[in-house]
């Protein structure tokens, strides 16, 4: 960590108690941890230009007996096999599963590819975690 250095914010009453049951919640150990990382959240999210490096994690939940769904997943994945990092399925219950995929590239790529994955018919449920790496965080 650098240098560190004291600044001072004035917020609402209101606004700070709502802030700090959040953070409790959370776990944070003080408002500076947790000012910490909002901060770095937002200059990772300003940084995702279409051609910023980046990387995301991928959550779908499907239910593994949809005929061809799995192969189209997996037909995908191949597709973009530049930006496929790694993959991880696991069986929830019976009937569904959950599969993490990790990917790379450019935010443009790496945004269109998980929409693609997300919007597979038979996905029941998706979301996508998109971080920068390295310097920009």
């Amino acid at each position: 960590m650098g240098q560190l250095v004291r600044f001072g914010v004035s917020v609402e009453k209101d606004l700070i108690g709502r802030f700090d049951r959040l953070i409790a919640r959370r776990g944070y150990a003080n408002r500076c941890e947790a000012l910490r990382d909002l901060m770095r959240q937002a200059l990772i999210e300003k940084a995702w230009d279409e051609d910023a490096p980046v990387v995301a994690t991928v959550t779908i939940v499907y239910d593994h007996h949809d005929p061809g769904l799995e192969a189209e997943l997996t037909e995908i994945q191949h597709h973009h096999h530049d930006s496929v990092v790694a993959a991880m399925h696991s069986h929830l219950d019976a009937h569904d599963c959950l599969q993490v995929v990790i990917l790379r590239g450019k935010a443009k790529a790496v945004k269109h590819l998980a929409e693609e994955l997300i919007a597979a018919k038979g996905v029941k449920h998706g979301g996508m975690v998109m971080t920068a790496g390295g310097s920009a965080i």
